[in-house]
């Protein structure tokens, strides 16, 4: 993983020392400059003089405020990512026991943080102020900085996705290892958003579009999260250029789901669903066809294989597993190794064979290996 220093080593910070984890874990940080600054503390229902930490199924997220003072306050989020928290409870007859542990989740902004956004500033993503109803309202000059953001698309599709909605966007590429600059580039950067909008607008843009730039998720999607993306899409969304992007990668690329999502935003927008709906079927017709022509060439490598008596098969460069898959169902076939260097190309594929819901006898023919 990329290093990110941690941008606030202040008195205030409950992990203030030399030995401060905060690099390894993922740091969001919201300030505000108007006066009085401390207003911000209503706004996120949490006291800037307390430090909170709620417990989430994958971990634990905190809350405190490295500076709080009238011309200038700031509340940090801190999530830190349990790994062994995210397989506790499930089958351990994966063939990859260590994918969970081994991954960028604990130290990037993903959806892990939109769960615990969603859960530990609930009110203020609502757009409540009980105290003061009126400040919720009201557009405050806002600045939201990301330690690590993985931004699947390079920076032009982060700037795509938050420069429409009036922020200001830098972002800091981070190299995947200084003492290995031959490795190139990664997709992590250090962000920092400005924008002057009401909180809840805030909270919900980073609500949505931070699993966008991740594209992934680390629970499963169905039709639930079309209700999700346009409750906390509303009033920005229907207008968004990169609309239909947003919706696909929100309900990772499930078509039937994208589709719904786009034809209710394109309902709001006053757009002829109809229309919209032929403008997806010459879409899919064009698809179709190269689909087709890629299923033609899978079928005929299986039945090659079969035919030669082939009982162990590796598949190297699998992608999403369509081959495997067919493979599968080919009960000559004693052991299929899909390789790929993709983890996200192989998390696909391991929802694509359903390799969860398999019985043992199917379990132990496959195996899903990264290099």
């Amino acid at each position: 993983m990329p290093n990110a220093q941690c941008p606030m080593p202040n008195a205030r910070c409950p992990m203030p020392d030399a030995r401060c984890p905060i690099p390894n874990i993922m740091l969001l940080t919201i300030s505000t400059t108007r006066v009085p600054a401390t207003d911000l503390g209503y706004l996120l229902h949490k006291h800037p003089d307390r430090h909170q930490s709620f417990p989430m199924t994958f971990g634990q997220a905190s809350v405190f405020y490295p500076e709080a003072n009238a011309e200038r306050c700031t509340a940090a989020l801190l999530l830190d990512v349990d790994p062994v928290a995210l397989v506790r409870g499930k089958s351990k007859s994966g063939d990859r026991p260590l994918e969970q542990y081994v991954n960028d989740r604990p130290y990037v902004a993903s959806s892990f943080l939109s769960v615990a956004l969603a859960k530990v500033f609930s009110t203020a993503l609502s757009g409540r102020c009980k105290d003061r109803p009126e400040l919720a309202e009201t557009a405050i000059p806002l600045t939201v900085n990301l330690s690590v953001l993985p931004c699947r698309g390079g920076e032009k599709f982060l700037r795509q996705m938050f420069e429409p909605l009036g922020y200001q966007v830098a972002a800091k590429p981070l190299i995947l290892d200084e003492q290995f600059p031959d490795w190139g580039a990664s997709p992590y950067f250090s962000v920092e958003l400005q924008n002057t909008v009401p909180l809840a607008d805030l909270l919900s843009h980073l609500y949505v579009l931070i699993p966008v730039l991740d594209d992934d998720k680390h629970y499963w999607v169905g039709d639930d999260e079309i209700e999700k993306l346009l409750h906390h899409g509303e009033g920005w969304l229907n207008a968004h250029p990169a609309r239909e992007q947003i919706a696909n990668r929100y309900l990772k690329r499930q078509r039937r789901l994208t589709r719904i999502a786009v034809a209710q935003l394109a309902e709001e927008d006053n757009i002829d669903p109809e229309y919209l709906e032929v403008s997806h079927q010459q879409e899919e017709e064009v698809l179709e066809q190269r689909i087709s022509l890629n299923q033609e060439r899978l079928e005929a490598v299986t039945e090659v294989l079969r035919q030669s008596g082939a009982k162990r098969v590796v598949d190297l460069g699998c992608g999403e597993g369509k081959l495997l898959k067919l493979l599968l169902k080919e009960s000559s076939i004693e052991q299929i190794t899909g390789v790929d260097v993709s983890f996200r190309a192989l998390e696909i594929a391991r929802e694509r064979l359903q390799i969860d819901r398999l019985s043992p006898a199917q379990q132990s023919r496959i195996q899903l290996i990264q290099r």
